[in-house]
């Protein structure tokens, strides 16, 4: 049995029929730019995570891009970001001359957190890009009253947790992305609800925002051949889009797949002293994009290279921080060391996690780390 980090082939032979039928009637339209696809899956999102406006874009990264472009920051100004994330998170903050402030995460949940937050605001922090790390949502709550309090925006990296659910103290709920002044998500092929390619979209409630990065991402133009501003090229095709309006409706199931088989994994996991099974957050649901543990003790390289060696798929998410990469190393906003960090990305390991998982799949991934230890 050939082991996968994610099964898309498995998952989509699931759904061919309806997949294929929607591809062709895309062909069938012709329209492959802005298209009836488009306008239905925008729809459709609006009416999944009850939010005004959906912005799909061609992949994640632009959507960060276009929100910080969307909200008019001028070089020089601070974005505050968890120096635990993908690299995409901070790359837009430096590729517009911004200067991204890295911060540390809660060493649980791997989430900015509001004190965390709070302590590196200057009179230059004009936004703050929490991070739903690996399927939960930040500590939103106090993020957002922080924000407000200080006049800065927030916009939502949710590339990770799209149909995550966050709990106010109030009991109110609100999906992961639709809690900010701007949410951001992607739908590469990995993803929780994944596109058959790049893709992505933006989600506000503010439609002077929305009106804003609309603009931006059609080359920023509201007029055809009327250019306000400089914007970009970004736009999801209509062939993206139908794929990811059939996947929609299957995005909860999704979850609780995913769910079931995190608890397994934690089952089996419980007794084994040197790892520290995924921490669920008090306020969010987790959606489980990723499967990400703590191995203790030091032990987490050996760990990796034992699993390589029994042909067991596992992946280290992420091995170095933003602030040790080359890339970041000239910025002023850059910090040296930022200790939960630094120990995250010496011992978490992220094991198999789709929604094509069973238990006799797992079993052999769970017996080969209990040999280990």
């Amino acid at each position: 049995m050939k082991l996968q980090m994610v099964d898309l082939l498995g998952q989509y032979k699931k759904i061919k029929n309806e997949i294929d039928k929607a591809v062709m009637d895309v062909f069938e339209s012709s329209a492959y730019i802005n298209g009836p696809a488009v306008h239905k899956l925008q729809a459709s999102l609006e009416k999944y995570l009850d939010v005004k406006h959906t912005i799909p874009v061609a992949n994640g990264t632009d959507a960060l891009q276009i929100a910080l472009m969307g909200l008019g920051l001028k070089p020089g100004d601070e974005v505050i970001v968890p120096a635990f994330t993908f690299v995409a998170t901070a790359e837009v903050i430096a590729l517009l001359g911004l200067t991204p402030i890295m911060v540390d995460v809660d060493p649980d949940t791997y989430n900015l957190t509001g004190e965390i937050f709070e302590k590196a605001i200057t009179p230059k922090t004009k936004a703050v890009v929490p991070v739903h790390l690996f399927g939960q949502i930040a500590d939103m709550e106090n993020i957002v009253k922080i924000a407000k309090r200080n006049n800065i925006a927030v916009i939502e990296d949710n590339a990770q947790a799209i149909g995550a659910v966050y709990t106010f103290s109030n009991g109110t709920k609100q999906y992961g992305g639709t809690i900010g002044d701007i949410g951001t998500t992607s739908f590469f092929p990995a993803k929780n609800l994944g596109a058959f390619g790049d893709a992505g979209a933006i989600f506000t409630n503010n439609d002077d925002l929305a009106k804003e990065m609309r603009i931006v991402a059609n080359h920023g133009m509201e007029k055809r051949y009327y250019h306000d501003k400089i914007g970009v090229n970004s736009r999801l095709d209509s062939i993206q889009a139908a794929i990811l309006d059939v996947k929609l409706k299957y995005l909860d199931n999704y979850a609780a797949a995913r769910q079931k088989a995190a608890d397994y994994y934690d089952e089996a996991f419980k007794d084994i002293e040197n790892i520290q099974t995924p921490v669920r957050s008090k306020n969010s649901t987790h959606v489980f994009h990723q499967y990400t543990m703590r191995v203790k003790d030091g032990k987490r390289n050996e760990l990796n290279r034992y699993l390589n060696s029994k042909e067991i798929p596992n992946n280290i998410y992420y091995p170095v921080p933003l602030y040790e990469q080359e890339a970041f190393s000239h910025l002023a906003g850059a910090v040296s060391f930022l200790p939960v960090t630094d120990m995250l990305c010496k011992e978490v390991i992220s094991l198999p996690m789709h929604t094509e998982l069973t238990e006799e799949i797992q079993d052999i991934i769970i017996d080969a780390v209990k040999n280990f230890f």
